[in-house]
C-alpha cells in the first residue's frame, strides 16, 4: 500500500478552493453553492459538504444559509496556503512516524533512515510552504 503525500480529503479540498477562487474573480463576493460544485468538480455530495464544513469550520470559507446559500472564500486565494488545508485534513507534515508493531520505534533516535527521511520531509515541508490556491490556480 502507497503512501499518500496528500489524501483524498485534502484534494478535494484544495480542488474545491481552487474552483471558488477561478469563479471569485468572474463574479465578485460570488456565493458558490454544493450543488455546484459537486456538478462541476465530480464529487459526491455529503463527502463534498463535510469538506466544506471543515474549511468554513476552519475560517478559509465564509458560509451564507438559505435561499442563495453556499461558501465563498474568507480570504484572497493568494492567502490561502496549501500546507495551511493539508493541515485542517491531515495534521502535520509527516512521511514516517517510525512505527513498530502499532509503537514508536525503540531506535528512533539512533536510526540513520529516521534522520533522512527527517531532512526529506524538512525539505518537502519547506517547497510546500509558500503554495497557495493562487499559485495552483495559475499553474505555478
Amino acid at each position: 500500500m502507497a503512501t499518500k503525500i496528500v489524501t483524498r480529503n485534502t484534494d478535494y479540498a484544495v480542488r474545491a478552493l481552487c474552483y471558488m477562487a477561478a469563479r471569485e474573480s468572474k463574479e465578485k463576493g460570488g456565493i458558490i453553492t454544493v450543488t455546484e460544485l459537486v456538478k462541476e468538480l465530480g464529487m459526491p455530495r455529503p463527502f463534498l459538504r463535510k469538506i466544506l464544513q471543515k474549511l468554513n469550520a476552519a475560517e478559509l470559507l465564509i458560509s451564507k444559509k438559505g435561499k442563495g446559500g453556499g461558501f465563498r472564500l474568507a480570504r484572497p486565494a493568494g492567502k490561502i496556503f496549501i500546507t495551511v488545508v493539508m493541515e485542517i485534513f491531515q495534521g502535520p507534515f509527516k512521511l514516517n512516524d517510525c512505527m513498530f508493531k502499532r509503537k514508536i520505534c525503540p531506535n528512533r533516535k539512533a536510526c540513520f533512515m529516521r534522520k533522512k527521511l527527517e531532512a526529506i520531509e524538512k525539505f518537502a515541508a519547506a517547497q510546500l510552504k509558500g503554495v497557495t490556491i493562487r499559485e495552483i490556480l495559475n499553474g505555478r
